[in-house]
């Protein structure tokens, strides 16, 4: 093979290798994301690349495969000629042949490390993990092919490498982490809102990360606070509290003075005259959940949703109660202040 040839064939290794390098980070960095929805509106580079990150490690060790490859040929192939090519001027010199030799060889060496590094390896990087999505789409389904078509190295050489991954108690992951932790997320958020690019005026994001991290008995109003009707309450019981407090709600205590429901107005409206004086009836009493002190909030809030319910008990590891959680307080939150149509005042 002439020099020049070995001229061709480094340029050529060295494309390989980028191609190589690039795709293994694409794979790594892209979003899934953004390439989902261009997969669903049928894209058959998105759809390729969602199937090259669910199968990430095979991805990998077909990537690495290649690179591996392309640096032994170059080294091979390319070194040689390389060396061949520097000797003639360097020997018009006059240093003996043996200096010759070794100083072709230092700077053969030399400059292909340089332009294996930065063409091979720096750049094609780089460009994968500045603009990572429009790579994967461009790079993955050539990549994929590569890969079934030496599916059976490749997965020996995976399987290998599982192993021993397994010997030192690690699971081996398939699949490129395309999720973010809360804290993650939060980060993420507050990073961007000191930097300008995002606004949470209403605070309605940062009362979202609090919210998960709150329990029931950070909502929770104590039994001595409550404005509750005792057993046998009527109508007129509860429009003479809602005249005094104000509020729509109201717990109805038992006869052992445990809370069984609570009443709300709107289901006394329909009442007749004659019955305001007469003790609720019980259809007009709702039930109330009951729940762990330390639920938490998320959990709080499905439940009450689930059964429609705008009060819950809540209550001790020994049952004692404590007092109630409001859903209305909940959803506060979350989207911050709800003003009840009948509420006058707030509990100080």
């Amino acid at each position: 093979m002439s020099d020049w040839m070995g001229i061709v064939w480094l340029v050529l290794l060295l494309a390989a290798n980028a191609f190589f390098v690039g795709a293994e980070f694409a794979v790594i960095s892209a979003r899934r994301s953004q390439i989902e929805p261009k997969a669903e509106a049928g894209s058959k580079r998105a759809r390729t690349a969602l199937y090259a990150m669910e199968h990430a490690t095979l991805m990998l060790a077909t990537s690495q495969l290649g690179i591996t490859v392309c640096s032994l040929l170059i080294l091979n192939v390319s070194e040689p000629a390389i060396h061949h090519m520097l000797e003639g001027p360097l020997a018009w010199t006059g240093m003996s042949a043996e200096f010759v030799s070794v100083t072709a060889f230092v700077l053969t060496l030399l400059g292909v490390s340089y332009l294996h590094v930065v063409f091979g390896e720096m750049v094609p990087k780089n460009a994968a993990f500045s603009m990572p999505d429009q790579a994967v789409l461009l790079l993955a389904p050539p990549l994929v092919a590569i890969s079934r078509l030496l599916r059976h190295v490749i997965a020996a050489l995976n399987a290998v490498a599982n192993g021993v991954l397994r010997l030192f108690g690690v699971e081996p992951k398939s699949e490129t982490n395309s999720t973010y932790t809360l804290e993650e997320v939060a980060s993420i958020v507050s990073h961007s809102t000191r930097e300008g690019v995002l606004e949470d005026r209403s605070g309605a994001l940062s009362a979202a990360f609090e919210f998960t991290t709150k329990q029931a008995r950070d909502l929770l109003v104590p039994s001595h606070r409550l404005v509750v009707l005792p057993d046998g309450a009527t109508p007129e019981d509860v429009e003479s509290a809602v005249a005094k407090h104000g509020f729509s709600r109201y717990p109805i205590a038992g006869a052992a003075g445990e809370l069984d429901g609570y009443v709300h107005i709107k289901d006394l409206v329909r009442l007749g005259e004659d019955r305001i004086a007469e003790p609720i009836p019980a259809k007009r009493i709702r039930e109330m959940v009951s729940m762990h002190a330390d639920t938490e909030l998320e959990d709080v809030l499905a439940r009450m949703q689930a059964r429609g319910i705008h009060l819950a008990r809540i209550h001790d590891s020994a049952g004692t109660e404590l007092g109630v959680v409001f859903l209305e307080d909940v959803i506060e939150e979350l989207v911050g202040e709800v003003h009840d149509a009948t509420r006058r005042r707030r509990f100080s």
